[in-house]
């Protein structure tokens, strides 16, 4: 408390992105791009980590290629690890990771010389195949690369997803045509934000059909509101094809 003024800290997010087997694999491709790589993937509600059902993890992985993202190997990935993270103990192997701030925020193109590459400034969003356990996938770190996770079916994404978010309650993204596939994940994931078949950022209003307003708390300590009634609503987010019906 300074001056008069109360100063509120955002809470943790780190929402995981599910993509299965039956989505637009192309238009996916291009909300996660829009979604993650707005503001440099600061925004807690952004897109953090994503759980593809592996039989359609090589094209899904060609579309974001083809929507401008760029795609880090596991050597790049490692080297982009160490600099952006330090280990208890000073190993990788350690419990738990820490974000560094050198990172935080900055351009994709920033981030891939850490990596050890050089890519076009116009790059706007790195990712890269890494294991569910690796830092990138369960620590928030609010920068343009997003770790892909390969998963044996719609179910086992879920359960992914569920351990990555960690109980925040915040935000969870799926693209999928199967409305039980939606309905199943929002039941599992329980959020107050839950985003369908599109952009992270359709949720706060930009591109899609929420709104940016002040925040209330939640079980993180954050949860939009309405500027009418400052009560926190829950809400679903719903980009294109089912149940858009105009």
């Amino acid at each position: 408390m300074k001056s008069g003024k109360r100063v509120i800290a955002a809470g943790p997010g780190n929402p995981p992105v599910v993509v299965d087997e039956t989505a637009d694999l192309e238009a996916a491709a291009r909300a996660i791009l829009a979604g993650a790589a707005f503001d440099n993937n600061l925004l807690c509600v952004g897109e953090k980590e994503i759980f593809v059902v592996a039989s359609v993890a090589d094209d899904f992985k060609r579309a974001m290629k083809t929507a401008g993202a760029y795609e880090l190997d596991k050597a790049a990935i490692d080297r982009l690890t160490k600099a952006a993270f330090t280990f208890e103990g000073g190993g990788k192997g350690c419990a738990r990771a820490h974000v560094k701030k050198d990172l935080v925020g900055q351009d994709a193109s920033v981030l891939a010389r850490a990596a050890g590459v050089q890519v076009p400034a116009s790059v706007e969003l790195l990712f890269g195949e890494t294991d569910e356990s690796h830092p990138f996938v369960q620590e928030e770190q609010m920068m343009p690369f997003v770790p892909v996770v390969r998963v044996p079916d719609l179910d086992a994404a879920v359960a992914a997803a569920v351990r990555a978010e960690h109980g925040y309650r915040h935000t969870a993204i799926i693209h999928s045509q199967k409305l039980e596939n939606v309905t199943k994940m929002a039941r599992a994931m329980n959020t107050t934000l839950f985003v369908h078949n599109a952009p992270s950022t359709g949720s706060l209003g930009v591109d899609g059909p929420g709104y940016f307003s002040h925040t209330i708390a939640t079980p993180t300590g954050e949860g939009v509101t309405t500027p009418l009634t400052f009560t926190r609503e829950r809400q679903i987010a719903l980009g294109g094809g089912a149940l858009r019906i105009i």
